[in-house]
């Protein structure tokens, strides 16, 4: 990287929100994938809005491309910067800037910590929904580049359900600010939702306005033990069939259980084909109704035990086998490759049984979880990167299940993003002229491809 424009980051931030040793830049060459890796040029770390537009011009003016991170957590190699590209790091924008009752809203910068925004919500008796995996180190800048998902979609949706606006600095370093605290707004284009789930292609989020809901007034949280992973699947459309939209409705395969018990000692069966973990939410009659009724289904679809927690201690310890699932399974092998497929509900029987059948054709190791009750798996390869003739049979795999997935009408990511673990699939989900549709987009709002080059498509 240029010294001219080192040093007027320097002069702009100061040396210490300048990083250019190798050594500090090593840990902002990859993300959660840990299969891609790139070497930055420089890390800057803005504290604000203005900081982040000054940084975007600079770079522009020296030519040098941008890429935006938060925590690094993303599992599609979205935030993996290019070779000596300029990587802006948001996680000292971390501030909750307001929060208003009376609107349910909150307003925070893009670093703020994915938990902290619920746990800040809790304080004044509202409810902030999405909760991915990595919800306690994530960003919410991060979250609404990916459109993050999370254990709760099923009922509650994802992030976009819950972005009212937006600042954001664009690829040549303008400040716009995207939509409002008003419920209904159809004042021209929705911009906003342009940018969430751009995966910082297109602009720079930099702060967000946030809808918040009142906080359920009671939960109950089951655990169903099935001998087939097919009955777990068949449960899941059932309850759907019967109108219940549980709050959480999650999947866990023998593999995945294995690891997690080993990895967590929760007192899981170890000697089964699946689980379901389901938690419902709201008025307490209505909780206790929809839980007796799951209950009754499960049992209806070969569940060998259905487990209710009595207290809050018990459902917080059944919820922890889900959000323990990926670290356990990153304990097995020395490679953990975790996709992200979804299929309409119908379909996830035979996804499920297609899955365990190409991982003993192609002789690997899948362990297989996710939120069963919006159709998002998540099959997690453990392999060995270093060993070549494995990784082959891996990506043959995965080839496969994609196939698969996009024959079932399904989608090749439900929430985790394209970037460039599942760019090579894009354009044969999309189509041509879907796919040439996005590239305008993203030429028209940044014709020297400065912004996250790369990523998405070519």
């Amino acid at each position: 990287m240029r010294e001219s424009l080192v040093q007027a980051l320097i002069s702009l931030l100061g040396s210490e929100r300048v990083l250019t040793a190798i050594e500090d830049l090593i840990p902002y060459g990859f993300d959660g994938t840990a299969t891609f890796k790139a070497t930055p040029g420089a890390v800057v770390f803005p504290n604000t809005t203005e900081e982040v537009s000054a940084c975007v011009r600079l770079a522009n003016e020296a030519g040098i491309p941008v890429v935006t991170r938060g925590s690094g957590t993303g599992l599609s190699g979205g935030s993996v910067p290019t070779d000596q590209a300029l990587v802006i790091c948001l996680v000292q924008m971390d501030r909750i800037l307001s929060v208003d009752p009376r609107n349910l809203t909150l307003r925070a910068q893009a670093g703020v910590i994915t938990a902290k925004l619920d746990e800040t919500a809790a304080e004044h008796g509202l409810f902030y929904p999405p909760d991915p995996g990595s919800l306690r180190i994530s960003t919410i800048g991060g979250n609404v580049a990916e459109n993050s998902g999370g254990l709760r979609g099923l009922k509650y949706g994802v992030t976009r359900n819950y972005v009212m606006g937006m600042e954001v600095v664009l690829p040549d370093g303008r400040i716009v600010s995207l939509g409002n605290a008003c419920v209904k707004d159809v004042a021209g284009y929705s911009m906003k939702d342009l940018f969430v789930g751009s995966e910082g292609t297109l602009g720079i989020v930099t702060e967000v306005l946030l809808k918040l809901l009142p906080r359920p007034l009671a939960r109950r949280t089951l655990l169903a033990t099935f001998d087939r992973m097919e009955d777990a699947a068949e449960t899941v459309s059932a309850i759907i069939a019967a109108r219940i939209i549980p709050c959480t409705l999650e999947f866990l395969d023998r593999i995945t259980i294995g690891c997690v018990e080993d990895y967590a000692k929760i007192g899981l069966p170890t000697d089964c084909e699946a689980i379901l973990l389901m938690e419902t939410d709201g008025h307490p009659a209505a909780v206790e109704d929809e839980a007796n009724r799951m209950v009754e289904i499960a049992r209806t679809h070969g569940a060998r035990e259905v487990q209710i927690a009595q207290d809050e201690q018990e459902a917080l310890k059944l919820a922890s086998a889900r959000r323990s699932a990926f670290s356990a399974l990153a304990r097995v092998r020395p490679t953990t490759i975790l996709e992200d497929i979804t299929v309409p509900r119908s379909a996830l029987a035979e996804l499920v049984t297609f899955i365990a059948a190409t991982a003993t054709r192609h002789g690997l190791l899948v362990g297989t979880f996710g939120h069963m009750g919006d159709g998002n798996l998540h099959p997690t390869f453990l392999t060995d990167e270093r060993d070549e003739e494995e990784m082959q049979r891996v990506h043959l795999a995965l080839e496969a299940i994609v196939e698969k997935t996009l024959s079932l009408g399904g989608t090749i990511t439900g929430e985790h993003g394209v970037g460039l673990a599942k760019k090579p699939w894009l354009k044969q989900q999309l189509g041509d002229a879907s796919f040439e549709l996005m590239r305008t987009v993203k030429h028209a709002l940044d014709p020297h491809n400065r912004l996250n080059p790369g990523k998405i498509f070519d």
